[in-house]
């Protein structure tokens, strides 16, 4: 795979848009799975991804993000030139505007009943944008789509975690996934609702980034920040605000159960740790 450095991004923002060569370029300090960020000036962006899976989000993002724009009252990331794919560098990739603010992960003072409330909004929102989008899919990862589309994943890291967890309540909860299905048209959905990609200001949300595995189908997807960032009565706070029916929610529990039992199975380290967190949360579920 390509080493993404700030040396390369330097040397393909020279070479197709010189305008902007004597810009300083920096790595950001949070760096995403899907994408290697670097800021351009002040203002700017150059976002590089990490993989031939992630191209089609290039195409995807330069096509409706300013669209999507239009209906979201925050802001959210404005695509300004695409770069091409040379010897160095086989794929697309993107420059956009500098959103400023602290991700979520990184902020302090956060009011999470508020910042509930908030989320809940922009997500109810986002369903209700009346533009075409992109079904779920392989472009979305299956985000949008059913979360039977992870079930051999499930069922492996069940085999391999047995006696290690209780694997008879994450069946369950499973279970319970697969027994629903969003049968009503596809709404937006972002994807990847996380605490990286929700930037912060004041302690209040402040803007929505990396809509990379955005498209319309099945919001499930959206709600696993319930568990991977809301405790308590925000948990709560949110689940009443975002306005989804108790078989959406089931769904969505099955999304985080699905994203814990891999992390938890194949990733040791913090992360792990992080996502048994997560999963003994998912389980022990008050909200179920």
């Amino acid at each position: 795979m390509t080493d993404i450095t700030a040396d390369l991004a330097r040397t393909l923002v020279a070479d197709q848009f010189p305008h902007w060569a004597d810009l300083p370029i920096r790595p950001v300090q949070r760096q995403g799975w899907d994408n290697r960020t670097f800021r351009l000036g002040e203002d700017l962006t150059v976002r590089l991804p990490s993989g031939a899976a992630y191209v089609p989000a290039i195409a995807k993002e330069d096509r409706h993000l300013p669209a999507l724009a239009q209906h979201l009252p925050i802001p959210i990331p404005e695509p300004v030139a695409t770069g091409r794919p040379t010897e160095a560098y086989p794929h697309p990739w993107s420059i956009r505007r500098w959103l400023p603010g602290t991700p979520l992960a990184d902020a302090e003072d956060i009011d999470q009943h508020q910042f509930a409330l908030d989320l809940a909004a922009i997500l109810r929102t986002l369903r209700s944008v009346p533009i075409e989008g992109p079904a779920g899919g392989a472009h979305s990862f299956h985000r949008g789509c059913h979360p039977s589309a992870y079930a051999d994943h499930v069922q492996n890291a069940l085999r391999t975690l047995e006696g290690t967890i209780d694997t008879r309540a994450c069946q369950v909860i499973w279970d319970q996934a697969m027994a629903t299905v969003w049968a009503r048209p596809g709404v937006w959905f972002h994807g990847d609702i996380a605490v990286g990609n929700l930037l912060t200001e004041g302690g209040r949300l402040s803007a929505l980034i990396d809509f990379g595995t955005c498209g319309t189908g099945d919001p499930a997807c959206d709600l696993q920040i319930a568990w991977t960032y809301f405790t308590g009565p925000a948990r709560r706070a949110f689940r009443d605000a975002v306005g989804l029916d108790e078989d959406t929610w089931a769904r969505a529990r099955g999304w985080t159960l699905w994203k814990a039992l891999i992390m938890v199975a194949g990733t040791p380290g913090p992360e792990a740790d992080t996502q048994a967190r997560i999963l003994a949360d998912v389980i022990a579920d008050p909200l179920a």
